[in-house]
């Protein structure tokens, strides 16, 4: 289906994995449209529940594959303009697609990789992680998500420090900063683990959810949302299974087809 991504459903959790194992899962082009159209597939899937992203071999994505970048000189603005919007729409359509995203961040994750496993709901990490916004290091900026995601994630001072200086965030450091779960020792089987926790919810609630946490709401704006939301939830039949369940003592039976 994909030449630098792995697709796969099973029992209504999608994997995307990048799959350039060669170069670190280092981007192209390709690789981008790919993602995009991806996500896409999920958002638009209803048998899709959950999604794990993660990378192949021994890393997530070390960002973009320097030598495949587009050559600067023959580039316009407009032209560099629609290259980085594919990598800026990566994160968006991770950020905005209702299934929840669980990034499984194994090895570097590096510029726009990291700004793809930040864009993920939830991250697991293992021993090799190492999360860097390095732009400034080669004299360029965040153009990816980064410098908007990470001070909403873990504060605007320990933010600015990572992104004004490049540094690396390790595993314990991703752990103790919030930006993920735990450090695990397989980070995809935890990743798959907590994305069939979320698979087994129902499923309207853990999606509005997410859409609750969205940081650009005002209080007002949140809740005017929670009540559309939550009176979707109160009429949906999962909520009701749910409540019988629970009353019953029971696991609850959704009727649903997964992919």
């Amino acid at each position: 289906m994909y030449d630098d991504l792995t697709y796969e459903t099973d029992r209504g959790i999608a994997t995307i994995t990048i799959d350039r194992p060669g170069v670190k899962n280092a981007f192209r082009e390709t690789t981008l449209e790919e993602l995009n159209d991806a996500i896409r597939h999920v958002t638009d899937d209803d048998g899709v529940y959950s999604l794990v992203l993660t990378g192949a071999g021994d890393a997530f994505c070390a960002g973009a594959d320097v030598t495949e970048m587009p050559d600067m000189s023959e580039q316009t603005k407009a032209d560099y303009a629609g290259y980085l919007w594919k990598a800026q729409n990566v994160v968006r359509q991770l950020r905005s697609t209702p299934t929840p995203v669980v990034g499984a961040v194994s090895g570097p994750a590096i510029g726009a990789g990291c700004d793809f496993a930040l864009g993920c709901d939830v991250r697991f990490v293992d021993d090799s992680t190492i999360l860097r916004q390095g732009f400034v290091k080669v004299g360029l900026v965040p153009g990816d998500g980064g410098a908007w995601l990470l001070p909403r994630l873990i504060g605007e001072a320990k933010a600015k420090e990572y992104l004004l200086t490049g540094r690396d965030i390790t595993a314990d450091d991703a752990v103790d900063l919030g930006l993920a779960v735990a450090v695990a020792d397989d980070a995809l089987d935890a990743a798959t683990a907590f994305a069939e926790e979320l698979r087994d919810l129902p499923a309207r609630a853990v999606q509005h959810t997410k859409a609750l946490t969205d940081p650009s709401l005002s209080f007002e704006d949140y809740c005017e949302r929670a009540i559309d939301y939550q009176w979707k939830c109160v009429n949906d039949s999962e909520h009701d299974e749910a409540v019988a369940a629970f009353g019953e003592r029971r696991e609850p039976d959704y009727d649903r087809e997964y992919s």
